[in-house]
């Protein structure tokens, strides 16, 4: 109750700070917010011009549709991994001189990661429209899955940022894990190219569940696995409990390590 009590007192902070972090991510740039677009573009034409060769899913209706699905929620995942792990770290000094929830910092980068992953989606509706696969009912479903991911990422963010205050190793560490991750997620395959024995180990992975969730609602345009969201629902308490504990733990010495 008291994370919620102090970002409501500091929501004005907290708009600021989410602010600065699109503007912020952007500055400098001529394309500017236009890089939400043009970013996961590139990954889907790289990806789909180098693996349409190396895997072959014929039976898929078209391997870009199939990877931008997939591209634009790991982008969301990753940006803010990538970038928030060090969010204490580099608002050190403002930390030394004014006293404010330094849960802020982390909920404030995945917010914005959030914004970024709705501005996003843009463009994937106008590739399921231009793709012959249009929308369904079960689009519906989309909230839910946006704000698991949206509270499964700020529980990582509060664990990985507060202990990188101590072990600056962890912003490298993370890093590294996430280009490893990528390769054991389903985002240029499909699950099922796996023999059943060893399926579960992907199935590990709560970042399996979301992309495979986000394909089932807007790509095969079917219900969700329940025991998918059972399954998130699960991670995300875990998640937040840890990440959030720690990070309480933690943070009374911020101000003399930064």
């Amino acid at each position: 109750m008291n994370l919620f009590k102090n970002l409501y007192q500091y929501r004005e902070l907290l708009k600021t700070n989410v602010q600065k972090e699109i503007r912020g991510k952007y500055k400098g740039s001529f394309l500017g917010i236009l890089w939400s677009f043009v970013n996961p573009l590139l990954m889907v034409l790289v990806y789909s011009l180098v693996f349409s060769f190396v895997i072959r899913m014929d039976d898929e209706k078209s391997y870009v549709l199939f990877l931008i699905v997939a591209i634009i929620p790991w982008n969301f995942f990753t940006s803010c991994l990538t970038s928030g792990t060090n969010c204490i770290w580099i608002n050190g000094g403002i930390i030394k001189k004014v006293y404010f929830p330094r849960e802020v910092l982390p909920v404030s980068v995945v917010t914005a990661g959030l914004i970024n992953f709705c501005i996003s989606l843009i463009i994937v509706f106008i590739f399921l429209l231009f793709g012959g696969i249009g929308f369904s009912i079960q689009i519906l479903w989309l909230p839910l899955f946006a704000i698991l991911q949206y509270l499964f990422t700020l529980g990582l963010m509060f664990l990985f940022s507060s202990i990188n205050v101590y072990v600056r190793d962890v912003e490298y560490i993370v890093n590294f894990v996430v280009t490893l991750l990528f390769y054991g997620t389903p985002i240029l395959y499909k699950t099922t190219m796996f023999p059943e024995s060893v399926r579960w180990i992907l199935y590990l992975n709560p970042m399996t569940h979301f992309i495979e969730s986000y394909r089932d609602i807007l790509y095969y345009q079917v219900a969700p696995n329940f025991s998918s969201i059972l399954y998130l629902i699960g991670v995300v308490i875990i998640s937040l409990i840890l990440g959030y504990t720690v990070f309480r733990k933690l943070e009374k010495g911020f101000a003399e390590e930064v």
